[in-house]
């Protein structure tokens, strides 16, 4: 682990540090220092109560939460991650510490969406398996200063830009500033950056996070890389969402994962040298398609998330898998045999990447110790088949939440809790207003 005094001595024009640890929406929570109040972090000094983890989306305590008054509300502690101090490109002399929070006698706790991956991790580590994983993230540029959120004016003229401008290099063009800052950001803070194309929605984006062999990794790289977004993009006097359908009539934003996994020998465990791929990825298929339904709150946090989860819409809905099929809810690309892999295409860009991973490769094991075995893979137009679905309601989600194996009881409660407070909180707002919350947060 990086030894944070020695980096602040090298980096002398570092003035203020933010402790940042993941709350079960993805938000950031954690406090600002001056950078001569490093060594508390390494002493144990730096606290925050437990429940800060465990706010609704607009930071509020959770009603009825034993985190709260039943508990006194304690603090736990904060401890620097192994990612260690990074700097902060949207603001001048900041660093950015990543932490978990952990119980007064060091035992991780188990609200801290970090510490269930970690978990995860774990299982994988007995075997002697490593993760390889890649994020596909998607997120719209839009206009904060107008009085309902709009796309993004033309930065060169100042005028709205209009239309679909899939795969448009104009479109890039447009935001080359913000993206040449967006890219040297990543560079600063280790995020593997690859390709940025623009995709169907007025001011949408994606870029592509290239596959590491550490799934935390992974997970740091997707969280850091949203909030690098929306920093970079307050820089340039815009806003940034990764809201899963943020605007009425526009396309909505997913966040595809793509995984393979490695043997202790670096072999792809999922390689047969064919297009089918080994029994060992059928069954981690399998174990996928059979988390879906009690995970389907991971996969779709939010009430927006909902909005964008419609047939026909690029967002898979039906509970099914194939081979280069873009409609399936787990696709296995082509390529050659020693990369295969598979991508899990049904979240959306508000997921909380801890708890996603954590979903994912805890289902994919799952079903690999079990030696699962999937139903056929689809062929054609999935949305046409008359296929077992997800859910399109949000309180559907929260209740079939309560049977995920996935997930340690506290931290289940906790996001049961949290989302059963929010479902209340947006019931009177409409749908305008229940987008512009969203904007605003995710």
């Amino acid at each position: 682990m990086t030894d944070l005094a020695a980096w602040l001595t090298a980096q002398p024009d570092i003035t203020s540090l933010r402790l940042a640890a993941c709350d079960l929406n993805g938000i950031a929570r954690g406090k600002r220092l001056p950078a001569t109040h490093a060594s508390k972090i390494a002493n144990g000094g730096a606290r925050m109560p437990l429940s800060a983890l465990n706010c609704d989306i607009e930071g509020a305590d959770i009603d009825g939460s034993p985190l709260v008054f039943e508990s006194g509300d304690a603090d736990g502690v904060l401890q620097m991650t192994e990612r260690g101090p990074l700097p902060a490109p949207w603001l001048a002399g900041a660093s950015l510490i990543p932490v978990s929070l952990y119980n007064d006698d060091a035992t991780p706790f188990a609200g801290d969406p970090r510490h269930a991956l970690a978990a995860v991790q774990t299982r994988y580590r007995a075997h002697q398996w490593t993760p390889v994983v890649a994020t596909e993230m998607e997120f719209y540029l839009f206009d904060a200063s107008a009085k309902r959120p709009a796309p993004p004016p033309d930065p060169q003229t100042g005028k709205p830009t209009i239309g679909t401008t899939i795969l448009s290099l104009e479109e890039l063009d447009r935001f080359e500033p913000f993206f040449n800052d967006l890219y040297t950001g990543c560079e600063a803070m280790g995020i593997p950056a690859d390709a940025a194309t623009s995709e169907a929605g007025n001011g949408q984006f994606e870029i592509n996070l290239m596959h590491v062999d550490d799934m935390m990794r992974a997970a740091d790289d997707a969280w850091l890389f949203k909030l690098l977004v929306r920093g970079v993009a307050r820089k340039h006097g815009l806003g940034a969402t990764f809201a899963a359908k943020p605007f009425a009539g526009e396309s909505g934003s997913g966040l595809h994962v793509h995984f393979s996994i490695l043997d202790r020998d670096h072999h792809n465990i999922f390689d047969n040298s064919a297009m089918t791929g080994t029994d060992h990825l059928r069954a981690a298929v399998a174990g996928c398609l059979a988390a879906m339904p009690a995970s389907q709150l991971i996969l779709a946090p939010h009430a927006n998330s909902y909005d964008r989860l419609v047939p026909g819409s690029h967002a898979p809905m039906q509970i099914c898998w194939g081979y280069e099929n873009r409609t399936a809810a787990i696709r296995i690309p082509g390529g050659a045999p020693q990369a295969k892999r598979i991508e899990h295409r049904v979240a959306g860009g508000d997921v909380n990447p801890y708890l996603l991973l954590t979903a994912i490769l805890g289902a994919a094991l799952d079903g690999i110790e079990a030696k699962a075995s999937p139903p056929a893979p689809i062929t054609g137009n999935a949305y046409a088949q008359g296929l077992p679905e997800l859910s399109g309601d949000w309180q559907t989600a929260i209740d079939a939440f309560k049977t995920c194996p996935l997930f340690a009881p506290q931290l289940k409660d906790n996001l049961i809790r949290t989302k059963q407070q929010e479902l209340a909180n947006i019931a009177p707002l409409d749908a305008a207003a229940q987008k512009e919350l969203y904007l605003h947060y995710i």
